[in-house]
């Protein structure tokens, strides 16, 4: 896995973070407490995007 690049959208006391992978343009996304850290965040959309990843990959 190279280069996740993350989007954060704050709604109240929520974000939906989304991770993206460039070269295949899968994303993956999570909503989360505005109360976590970005690491903490960054961390649950990541572990998202690796279980999508894995599923497509199983699929073929």
């Amino acid at each position: 896995m190279g280069e996740i690049l993350f989007e954060y959208v704050r709604n109240g006391s929520y974000v939906k973070v989304t991770a993206i992978e460039p070269e295949t343009r899968i994303e993956a996304s999570v909503v989360v407490p505005a109360a976590l850290s970005e690491d903490q965040m960054k961390l649950q959309a990541l572990n998202k995007l690796r279980y999508v990843l894995k599923k497509k990959e199983e699929s073929e």
